[in-house]
């Protein structure tokens, strides 16, 4: 799900940084007109920064970053990870304790917490939320398998839960509807659910975390019908109060549930966290703030003149910019730490790639085109230009830190070569790229994506390849991919959950296009591999397969590895409790803003 914008940097004309520079001028103008309400003593609302423009709010199509982190703040599910503990340790969220697990490990029996209603919407009888039932899961769980609704979450269901892909043929052909019981999803009574499983699925507690499986209610869904995406309904601590609270393609104001369960701050959590000063608030009802702006800025250098005017909470520090924000890789600049800045490093669990269209005539059907084209790409190069350092070159998918990446291992067509390159490319028929058409990448519309994309067509030009460039904003990306009409396209994978199987299921063939797996890769030898994986616990058993996995991909490469990154962001002095997390959305919900500190601070910017 987690798809991110891997590229951002690059020249445009004159013209277009003049529209660049004037947008910017405007959102700065927007943003710090209200600067006197937003530094108020009282006023405890989070600012937060989206560098795309949000999609929708519908759970079951919660498949990039930025919209889930909206939608985190809005719908819940049963599980989620202590917030403070690393490694990262699952626990309840609308579940009424951990789930009780058959010794064959095919059946899921969960509780669910009484008590708990939707946010209070039109949809319901006087306007009131309702107490979630156990119905409500098989209900939304439904929605992802439902074929007309094209979910991209249904890959962390698909063929696991029995009965339901079945259910889902049956609608399809109209012979089944929501009310059609599915085997694999019971609710014995209102508060319990039972999952069967058609085999063991070691990675289920994991994607219970995620908000394709967040609660829906039927009633919202019905009322709002296609507008569903808009009208947002779910149990969490903020909601979309009225439709002008959401700016679209500018900013989304999210308000205090007022009816959110009890919910409190982590007692305990990991070594450090105490004297950090991220256990003061321990046992403390959640969330503290009352409201959270998500504000809409495609361009890094808006977002980040408007964090360091204090308009937002913390911010990331944009390539062009680290030079002045950062001193010896891990220090503030002394003019930044003046004003009660802090800088926040956590290596992101992630992988940035370029991904080859497998459907494509002439991608698709060359493997040694595509190793060329690897091989001409200089990821150190664009770790140090782009990136100023903060990562490391990618072998495969799998990030430091997570099972499965092996320390040392050399992929052979991720070095950059350009004699081989070249060698690779005659051997695919294209000698100096001579009868080979002009390729397509498609990119990201903001200056920093243009840059990053322009620099990949120089590599591919150095072996003779040409490269036509399409800039596209974030949800025109996204249709083209789910679409299979991008030919090449740059992005990054961050971490749904710890666990090598979400990067690996990238490439599995039922996952293609629209689902996660972007590029349409299919390898029957990969597939066989990667189910019997499914089959085994955390282990050295489990281990070997995924290696003979990441063996396959590198062959095969369907991508160019490019880069595991290294998160660097700036807080404000006034942000209690920040801990930056790869996995989970719902961190704001701890995030304290000392409101006069904020106030007494705002002098300064």
């Amino acid at each position: 799900m987690k798809q991110v914008q891997r590229f951002r940097p690059h020249s445009q004309s004159t013209t277009f940084l003049q529209v660049v520079l004037a947008g910017a001028v405007a959102v700065a103008l927007a943003i710090t007109g209200c600067t006197k309400k937003r530094f108020d003593e009282k006023d405890t609302t989070l600012n937060v920064a989206l560098p795309v423009n949000l999609k929708g709010l519908d759970p079951s199509n919660a498949n990039d970053q930025y919209s889930a982190t909206v939608i985190g703040q809005i719908y819940e599910g049963l599980l989620q990870y202590n917030y403070l503990k690393r490694p990262f340790v699952l626990e309840p969220k609308l579940a009424d304790g951990m789930p009780e697990i058959s010794k064959d490990g095919l059946t899921y029996t969960f509780k669910i917490k009484k008590g708990i209603k939707f946010q209070d919407n039109a949809a319901f009888k006087d306007g009131k939320g309702r107490e979630i039932t156990a119905q409500d899961f098989i209900y939304a769980w439904k929605r992802l398998a439902d074929p007309r609704n094209t979910s991209e979450g249904f890959w962390i269901f698909d063929g696991k839960i029995k009965g339901l892909n079945e259910w889902a043929t049956a609608v399809k052909a109209e012979k089944a509807n929501y009310d059609t019981p599915v085997e694999g999803l019971t609710a014995p009574d209102a508060n319990t659910l039972v999952i069967k499983l058609t085999g063991v699925y070691h990675q289920l507690s994991y994607v219970l975390t995620m908000p394709f499986s967040a609660v829906v209610a039927r009633e919202a869904v019905e009322k709002y019908g296609k507008e569903f995406l808009n009208n947002p309904v779910g149990t969490g601590p903020f909601m979309l109060v009225k439709e002008s609270d959401w700016v679209r393609n500018s900013k989304i104001t999210l308000k205090r549930n007022p009816n959110f369960r009890s919910d409190l701050y982590p007692s305990e959590g990991a070594p450090g966290d105490a004297e950090k000063g991220l256990l003061a608030d321990a046992g403390k009802p959640l969330p503290f703030a009352d409201a959270i702006v998500f504000s809409e800025i495609v361009e890094s250098q808006p977002r980040w003149q408007n964090g360091l005017k204090g308009n937002f909470d913390w911010f990331d520090i944009p390539k062009d910019n680290y030079e002045s924000a950062v001193k010896n890789k891990t220090e503030i600049a002394p003019e930044l730490g003046a004003k009660s800045m802090a800088l926040d490093i956590t290596p992101a669990l992630d992988v940035t790639y370029i991904g080859f269209n497998m459907l494509d005539p002439v991608l698709g059907k060359n493997k040694a085109l595509r190793q060329a084209m690897s091989m001409a790409y200089d990821s150190k190069t664009y770790i140090s230009k782009f990136l100023n350092g903060r990562g490391i070159p990618s072998q495969g998918p799998i990030p430091p830190g997570i099972d499965g990446n092996e320390e040392g291992y050399v992929n052979p067509y991720a070095q950059f070569d350009v004699e081989k390159a070249k060698a690779l490319l005659a051997k695919a028929g294209f000698p100096e790229g001579k009868g080979l058409p002009e390729l397509t990448y498609e990119g990201f519309s903001d200056t920093n994506a243009r840059q990053n994309a322009e620099f990949f067509a120089q590599m591919m030009a150095a072996i003779g390849i040409k490269v036509k460039i399409n800039s596209n904003t974030w949800p025109q990306f996204q249709e083209k991919i789910k679409a299979q009409k991008a030919q090449i396209f740059g992005i990054a994978w961050g971490a749904d959950y710890p666990d090598a199987q979400n990067f690996y299921q990238l490439y599995y063939s039922k996952n293609k296009s629209p689902g996660p797996n972007d590029t349409s890769y299919n390898s029957p030898e990969f597939d066989k591999i990667y189910e019997e994986s499914l089959k085994l616990p955390p282990g050295e058993a489990r281990t070997k397969l995924y290696v003979k996995l990441r063996d396959i991909v590198a062959e095969d490469a369907p991508w160019i590895f490019n880069a595991h990154r290294l998160g660097y962001r700036i807080r404000q002095g006034w942000v209690n409790n920040f801990k930056w997390t790869e996995v989970g959305y719902d961190y704001p919900k701890y995030m304290r803003v000392d409101s006069k500190l904020r106030a007494e601070l705002g002098a300064k910017f």
